[in-house]
C-alpha cells in the first residue's frame, strides 16, 4: 500500500500542476489567441518547468542526486539507471531500496524519457544559480563581493578589505555603482551630444551639397545658355562673312569682266587703227598718205585704267578676324586686379614706391634682416595679394626697358640661391635680354617672335583651367601662354628687373655694398 500510495502521490502531484499550467494558458490563449503556438509552447514548457521541476521529487534515493537517465520500476520508484543497475547486480535478492518488491530479472529497465527531461531542465536552472552565485562570491575567501577598491579599481570582500585592502581606499559596492551609474549618465549624454552634433553636421553638409549642386546646375544651365548663344552669334557671324565675301567675290568678278571687255574693246580698237596705220606708211601715193595722216594720228578715244585695281578680299578677311581678335583681348578686362609689391618679399637692392606700384634699383643696398620670404641673391619681389581662383589680369608698363622678366609665382617657391625660372620650379615667365630677345622660360626657353617692342605687357591668369598668357595690349597680340598648368596653391605676381639692371654691387666709403643708379623698373598699371 505504500508503494501504491507513493507513486499515486507523486503522479497525483504531476498530474494537477499540468492541469493547472493549461488551465491558466487556456484562459491567457483565449484572451490574446493571436500568439503563435511555438510561442505558446515555449512559454508552457518554461511555467511547466517552474511547477514540476522540484529537487524533492527528482532526487534519486541512491546516489541522492537528481536524476540521470532516470527508469520507473515496476513498483513505480525512479531511480538513475546506473544507480539501480549496479544495486540489483549486487542484491541477489533484486529488491527495490524504496519499497523491497522484488524485481524480476526479465523487467527491462527503460529511460523514462518524461521525468529525465524533467531533470534536465531542473539540472540547466540549478547551474545557472549557481554560476551565478559563484560570479558573486570572491574566489579567493569565498565571502559576497561587496566593497570597491578605488585605488585598485577591483571588487573585493569583507576579508579582502581587511587583508591587502586594510590601508586603501575602499568604498561599499552600491555606492561606487551609483558613482559609476552617474558616471556613465554623463559619458552618455556626451556621446550623445557627439552624435547630435555629427548628424546636424551631416545634415549641414547634405543641405550644402544640395546647394551646391543646384548652384552648379544654374552655372551649368546659365553656361550652356550663355555658350549655345555665342555659338550661334559665332555661326550667324560666320555665315554673314561667307556671304559678304560671296557677294564682294560675285561683285568683283563682275566689275572684272566689266573691266575686262572694255579693255578688249579699246585692244581690238587700237590694233585696228595700228593695222591701219601700217597700211599707211607703206603707201606710196603722197597725196594719200597726207589726206589720211591727219585722223590716224590723232589718239583714239580710250580710258584712263591706272588707277583702276581689284581689292584683294584677303584685307576684308584681315579686318574681320582683327575685329573678333579685339573682342576677345577687350574681354579679358573685366578680370582686371589690383596689384602692389610686397616689401617683406624685394631684394635689399629694390626701392618700391610708396604706393608699392613702382620699383627701381638703388644705388646703395638697404640693411634688412634676413627672412626666407626675401629674395636673394635673385633681384625680385613679389606682389602682396595672392590668387588661388578664378581669372584675373593686370599690365605692366615696360616701354624703353631694356631687359626684365614678369609672370606669377607660387607663393612656395624658392627664394634663396641659384633659382631657375621655369614652371617645373613654380615660375611662369616671360623676359627681355639684351634689348631686343624675348623669350618663355619653360624648361627649355622659347624664343618669342616679337615684331615691334611691346610698350604695355599683360599677364593674364586662369586658376581653373591652368592657363597663363602674355598679350602685347597695345597691338593686342598674344605672345605667349602656358597651356594644361595644375595649380595647387595660391599664385603671386613676379616682377625682375634683370641683372643688367642691377650689376654687382662696389665697396663704397661705409664698407657696404651699393649698387649704380639704373631706370626704373616697369611701372605696375592695374
Amino acid at each position: 500500500m505504500q508503494k501504491i500510495s507513493e507513486t499515486y502521490n507523486f503522479t497525483h502531484t504531476v498530474l494537477l500542476n499540468i492541469f493547472k499550467i493549461y488551465e491558466f494558458f487556456y484562459v491567457f490563449k483565449k484572451s490574446f489567441g493571436s500568439i503563435h503556438s511555438l510561442f505558446w509552447l515555449q512559454i508552457i514548457n518554461m511555467t511547466a518547468a517552474s511547477y514540476l521541476l522540484t529537487e524533492e521529487q527528482l532526487l534519486c534515493c541512491i546516489c541522492l542526486d537528481v536524476f540521470r537517465d532516470p527508469v520507473t520500476l515496476p513498483c513505480g520508484h525512479n531511480f538513475c539507471k546506473d544507480c539501480i543497475t549496479e544495486h540489483l547486480n549486487f542484491n541477489s535478492q533484486r529488491k527495490c531500496p524504496m519499497c523491497k518488491e522484488q524485481v524480476d530479472r526479465k523487467y527491462k529497465l527503460g529511460v523514462n524519457t518524461f521525468i529525465s527531461e524533467m531533470a534536465v531542465q531542473f539540472r540547466k536552472t540549478v547551474g545557472k544559480k549557481a554560476d551565478d552565485k559563484e560570479d558573486r562570491m570572491c574566489a579567493e575567501h569565498g565571502k559576497p563581493l561587496d566593497f570597491y577598491c578605488k585605488n585598485e579599481q577591483m571588487i573585493i570582500c569583507q576579508s579582502c578589505v581587511d587583508a591587502d585592502h586594510r590601508f586603501h581606499r575602499v568604498v561599499p559596492l552600491k555606492e561606487e555603482y551609483e558613482a559609476k551609474k552617474t558616471q556613465l549618465g554623463i559619458t552618455e549624454a556626451k556621446i550623445l551630444h557627439m552624435i547630435q552634433e555629427r548628424q546636424r553636421k551631416v545634415h549641414e553638409l547634405k543641405q550644402s551639397l544640395k546647394l551646391s549642386t543646384e548652384a552648379a546646375d544654374r552655372e551649368t544651365a546659365n553656361g550652356v545658355r550663355v555658350f549655345s548663344a555665342l555659338i550661334k552669334s559665332l555661326e550667324r557671324a560666320q555665315a554673314e562673312l561667307i556671304e559678304m565675301t560671296e557677294e564682294n567675290q560675285k561683285r568683283t568678278e563682275k566689275q572684272t569682266k566689266v573691266y575686262i571687255t572694255e579693255l578688249e574693246q579699246e585692244a581690238f580698237e587700237l590694233t585696228r587703227r595700228r593695222d591701219e596705220m601700217e597700211e599707211l606708211s607703206r603707201s606710196k601715193d603722197r597725196l594719200r598718205f597726207l589726206q589720211s595722216f591727219p585722223s590716224l594720228n590723232a589718239a583714239p578715244p580710250t580710258k584712263d585704267w591706272t588707277d583702276v585695281s581689284i581689292c584683294p578680299l584677303t584685307e576684308t578677311i584681315k579686318n574681320e578676324v582683327k575685329m573678333i581678335r579685339d573682342a576677345q583681348f577687350n574681354n579679358i578686362r573685366q578680370n582686371a586686379v589690383d596689384v602692389t609689391l610686397d616689401p617683406n618679399t624685394a631684394h635689399p637692392a629694390l626701392i618700391l614706391s610708396n604706393d608699392g606700384k613702382q620699383v627701381h634699383c638703388d644705388y646703395e643696398w638697404k640693411e634688412l634682416p634676413d627672412s626666407s620670404k626675401r629674395f636673394e641673391p635673385a633681384i625680385s619681389v613679389l606682389g602682396t595679394r595672392g590668387f588661388s581662383c578664378g581669372r584675373l589680369y593686370y599690365d605692366v608698363q615696360v616701354k624703353g626697358k631694356t631687359g626684365w622678366t614678369l609672370g606669377v609665382a607660387k607663393g612656395s617657391v624658392n627664394r634663396k640661391g641659384e633659382i631657375k625660372l621655369n614652371p617645373e620650379n613654380g615660375y611662369w615667365a616671360i623676359c627681355l635680354r639684351d634689348r631686343n630677345e624675348y623669350f618663355a622660360l619653360a624648361a627649355d626657353p622659347v624664343p618669342l617672335s616679337v615684331n615691334d617692342h611691346p610698350e604695355k605687357e599683360r599677364v593674364f591668369v586662369d586658376y581653373e583651367e591652368g592657363l597663363v598668357s602674355f598679350y602685347d595690349v597695345n597691338a593686342a597680340v598674344l605672345l605667349h601662354s602656358y597651356t594644361g598648368q595644375t595649380f595647387t596653391e595660391k599664385l603671386y605676381p613676379f616682377f625682375s628687373p634683370g641683372s643688367t639692371s642691377c650689376p654687382p654691387p662696389r665697396t663704397m666709403h661705409g664698407g657696404g655694398p651699393s649698387w649704380p643708379h639704373q631706370g626704373t623698373l616697369p611701372e605696375l598699371l592695374c
